[in-house]
C-alpha cells in the first residue's frame, strides 16, 4: 500500500501548536495556575483534529458531526440531556418531526413535520423540504441526488421503496421490508447523517454547500478559517429552547499539550481528548472532568484478502494476544475500558465474550502453530495520527505491535493524517495490509451490519476488510426485519457471537469520551453518545 504523506497543513498545525505551548509559559505547562478567562459568553472548544466539510449528509467522523449537529437537525433525535449514568442508550425524541406513525407491518412511516420552523436563510421547513433532502441521499433518478451524500448514508435508506409528500407537513416513507432500527438510524451521525438542510441553499450552492451550511439548529454558521477555527452564533429564531451562550468556536488543536495549555491559559473553555497523563493534574487544579459511556469501539478490521489474516485461527490468535487491560490501565490511564464485546455497551444486543478477548498467549501461539505459523509472520497495520474518537492512535498501534510480537507477528505500522486516512480506509485494504484500525460504533446494533455485511464491502460500504459470512448475513437480516424488539435483540446477540467466533473484528478498547472543562462551565452533559447538546451550556464567569 502506498503511504500518502501528511498534508502540509498538518505540519503547520504542529508548529503553531508547539509555539502556543512555548508562548503560554512555563507556569501554564507546569499546571501551577490558570490564566484569566478570555472567551466571554462564547463557548470555545479545543478539538482533536480538523473537521470535514460542513455538509452533514456527506461529512465523515464524529469531530465533524459534533459541529454540524449544532446547526442541523434530523427528523428523529436522541435526548442528550440525560447523562450516561442514567441512560445507557439515549431515548429517542422528536426532532424536526414532531411525531410519527408506523404501520403494523413495519413498512410505512408517516412523519408529521413541525410547523413554524425556518431554516437559517428564512426558508420555511415543510414536507417538500424534507422530501428534497431524502431524495438527495436516496433517489438516483432525482435532479437533487448527490452520490457523495448517498455514499455516506446508503445504509439508512437501503430499504426505502418510495417517499411521498402527503400534505405541507406530512411525509410518508414506504419500505420494501421491515427495518427495526430505522428510527434510531435517523438520529445517528458520524459517517454522514440524515440531518435536514435548506433546499434553497442546496439549490444555490450545490456540491459547495459544505462551505455555506444552512440548517434549522440552535446555532448558525458564521465563519470558517481552515486549520484555525469554526465560528457559530446563536440562532435567535430557534424553534426549541434557545441556547444560553452567544455562540460556539471550535478550534482544531491536534497536539494534546497545546489543548491543555490553551485550557490553562483561559483561551478555551473545554478540551476534547485530554492526554491521559494530564487528567488527574487538571482535576486537582479545579478543572472538571466529564465522561460517559458512548457507543465507541476502537477496533481492527481484518483483511479477508490477505494471505494471513484471511485465516480464522490467525484472527483468533491476534485477538488473544492483545493486552486490553494493560492498554486501558497503563497507556490510557483509565480513560477507556477494555473491549470484551464486538459492539460497545451502549449498543443494543451487547454480548460480553471474555473467552475470545482476554489475553491468552499460550492459546494464541497454539492457534498459530495449528496452521503452520509457529514462527509468526509479517503484516501491516494502518491507522491515523489523530482524529475523531481515535484517542492516541499511533501510541496505541505501537502497544499492539509489542503485544503481537509476543506471538511472533511482526507488525509494520503505517499512519496518515485523519482526513487523508478516512479516504484510504473507505476504499478498502490493499492485499498486503492485514489490519485497518477505526473508531466507530452506534447506539444501534445495526452498526454491526454496516461494518460486516457482505452487501457493504468497500468501496461500496464500510466493510473495509471484505468480510462475508452467509450465516451472519442471515442472522442480521432476521434482526433487521423483526417486528418484535425482543426477537430483534436475540438475533443481534446471535450475530455478535458469530462475528466473535469467526474473529472478523478485533475490538480493543471502549472510550469514555473524556472532556475537561473550565470550572465556570455549567450544564454540559456527557450522554451515552459520541456528540453533545450545547443548548444547556452556561458560562458562569
Amino acid at each position: 500500500m502506498v503511504q500518502i504523506p501528511p498534508l502540509l497543513r498538518r505540519n503547520s498545525l504542529r508548529v503553531l501548536s508547539l509555539l502556543a505551548v512555548v508562548l503560554l509559559g512555563v507556569g501554564a505547562l507546569a499546571g501551577c495556575s490558570r490564566g484569566p478567562v478570555r472567551t466571554g459568553n462564547v463557548f470555545v472548544v479545543a478539538i482533536e483534529s480538523e473537521a470535514d466539510v460542513l455538509d452533514p449528509q456527506v461529512a465523515g467522523g464524529w469531530v465533524s458531526w459534533r459541529i454540524n449537529r449544532q446547526m442541523f437537525e434530523p427528523l428523529v433525535d436522541e435526548d442528550l440531556s440525560i447523562p450516561s449514568s442514567q441512560a445507557r442508550v439515549p431515548p429517542l425524541r422528536p426532532g424536526l418531526a414532531e411525531s410519527w406513525d408506523v404501520s403494523k407491518d413495519g413498512l410505512d412511516y408517516t412523519f408529521h413535520i413541525r410547523r413554524n420552523v425556518r431554516f437559517h436563510d428564512g426558508t420555511p421547513l415543510d414536507a417538500q423540504a424534507v422530501e428534497y433532502n431524502i431524495r438527495r441521499m436516496w433517489d438516483k433518478g432525482s435532479p437533487m441526488y448527490s452520490a457523495r451524500a448517498a455514499g455516506q448514508t446508503n445504509f439508512v435508506w437501503k430499504f426505502v421503496d418510495s417517499v411521498q409528500t402527503v400534505d405541507d407537513h406530512t411525509v410518508k416513507v414506504h419500505l420494501k421490508q421491515p427495518f427495526s432500527e430505522f428510527l434510531r438510524m435517523l438520529s445517528q451521525g458520524g459517517n454522514g447523517s440524515t440531518a435536514i438542510m435548506s433546499p434553497t441553499a442546496l439549490q444555490k450552492y450545490g456540491e459547495d454547500i459544505g462551505d455555506h451550511p444552512v440548517g434549522t439548529g440552535p446555532f448558525m454558521f458564521k465563519q470558517r478559517i481552515r486549520g484555525e477555527r469554526i465560528d457559530l452564533v446563536r440562532n435567535p429564531d430557534y424553534w426549541g429552547p434557545k441556547p444560553q451562550i452567544d455562540g460556539v468556536v471550535f478550534r482544531p488543536l491536534p497536539d494534546a499539550s497545546a489543548r491543555t495549555a490553551a485550557l490553562r491559559s483561559g483561551t478555551v473553555d473545554m478540551i476534547a481528548v485530554p492526554n491521559p497523563d494530564s487528567i488527574d493534574n487538571l482535576v486537582s487544579e479545579g478543572y472538571q472532568l466529564s465522561e460517559g459511556i458512548p457507543p465507541h469501539s476502537w477496533y481492527l478490521s481484518f483483511n479477508m484478502r490477505n494471505r494471513f489474516t484471511s485465516i480464522p485461527r490467525v484472527r483468533q490468535a491476534i485477538n488473544l494476544a492483545v493486552d486490553r487491560e494493560g492498554m486501558a490501565r497503563d497507556l490510557l490511564r483509565g480513560s477507556v475500558t477494555p473491549a470484551y464485546g464486538v459492539q460497545a455497551l451502549s449498543a443494543g444486543g451487547y454480548v460480553e465474550r471474555r473467552d475470545a478477548y482476554e489475553r491468552n498467549l499460550d492459546e494464541a501461539r497454539r492457534l498459530l502453530a495449528s496452521v503452520g505459523l509457529q514462527d509468526g509472520f509479517d503484516t501491516t497495520l494502518i491507522t491515523s495520527t489523530d482524529g475523531s474518537g481515535q484517542i492516541m492512535p499511533a501510541q496505541m498501534a505501537e502497544f499492539l505491535q509489542q503485544n503481537l510480537a509476543s506471538i511472533g507477528v511482526r507488525v509494520n505500522i503505517q499512519t496518515q493524517e485523519w482526513i487523508s486516512y478516512l479516504g484510504v480506509w473507505a476504499r478498502g485494504m490493499a492485499d498486503d495490509v492485514g489490519m485497518a484500525q477505526m473508531s466507530w460504533g452506534m447506539t444501534s446494533p445495526y452498526w454491526l451490519y454496516i461494518a460486516t455485511s457482505s452487501e457493504l464491502q468497500a468501496p461500496n460500504g464500510p466493510n473495509v476488510g471484505y468480510y462475508s459470512n452467509p450465516k451472519l448475513d442471515a442472522a442480521m437480516n432476521k434482526a433487521i426485519t423483526a417486528l418484535d424488539p425482543a426477537e430483534a435483540d436475540r438475533w443481534w446477540r446471535t450475530a455478535n457471537n458469530i462475528v466473535t467466533d469467526d474473529g472478523a473484528l478485533a475490538p480493543i478498547v471502549n472510550d469514555k469520551a473524556p472532556y475537561v472543562l473550565a470550572p465556570y462551565v455549567k450544564g454540559f452533559v456527557s450522554a451515552s453518545e459520541e456528540w453533545y447538546d450545547l443548548t444547556t451550556v452556561r458560562l458562569e464567569q
